[in-house]
């Protein structure tokens, strides 16, 4: 089962989609407009089809301006056949597209192989903001660019990454990130957070807030 997002102004094929795909067990939600889509619908959301050809805001317009915030896959429905379009909907961001018309059969399949294949990644990166993380190497990549964390810099962004919008005290993230038996305290983990501010904020804002009083969380 997948959460996907339909934008499409097109309503007869909204609603066949949505019939096709719920039927596979998957919850759908419909946008009818790029305009109407918010911040929130762009959350959780393990699929988008998304059409070009749309008034007021098209679909490649669209990606370009959300791909950053979007970590799951879009497949672009489109009535153009040219190659140059094509080409064009990938370079915006696109994984995968289908020609108006199209079989919802190969619609469905497309599109359970999109879920399959994202189920079985999601385990290995971790997107937040615009952060990537790459859970097997320990790695923190921003807008394309490596940022050299230490050991404990890396364990405290996934902590708090993984974990989006929870508070975390010293103690806590002492405890997790260094264990129990670390025979440093919670300054240590203020030095460290003071050192991934510095370092994320060369390259874009830094995700991690202070709640005073309390701690810290990924926003």
């Amino acid at each position: 089962m997948g959460h996907i997002l339909v934008i499409d102004d097109d309503i007869a094929i909204c609603r066949m989609i949505e019939t096709a795909l719920t039927r596979d067990g998957h919850l759908v939600k419909i946008k009818n407009s790029a305009y109407e889509v918010q911040s929130t619908d762009l959350k959780n959301v393990d699929l988008i089809l998304l059409d070009i050809m749309m008034p007021q805001m098209d679909g490649i317009t669209f990606c370009k301006e959300n791909r950053a915030v979007i970590d799951c896959p879009i497949l672009f429905l489109t009535a153009k056949t040219m190659e140059s379009d094509v080409v064009d909907a990938f370079l915006a961001g696109g994984d995968d597209y289908m020609k108006k018309p199209f079989g919802i059969a190969e619609l469905r399949a497309r599109v359970n192989a999109h879920i399959r294949r994202e189920h079985r990644e999601k385990h290995q990166s971790l997107i937040r903001n615009n952060c990537m993380f790459d859970l097997s190497e320990k790695t923190l990549t921003v807008e394309g660019e490596r940022i050299p964390l230490t050991k404990s810099e890396y364990e405290i962004c996934e902590l708090l990454a993984r974990n989006k919008g929870q508070v975390f005290s010293l103690e806590n993230i002492l405890e997790k990130v260094l264990g129990f038996d670390s025979e440093s305290d919670i300054s240590a983990i203020r030095v460290h957070i003071k050192n991934i501010r510095s370092k994320l904020g060369k390259r874009s804002d830094c995700p991690i807030e202070t709640v005073w009083g309390v701690g810290y969380k990924w926003k």
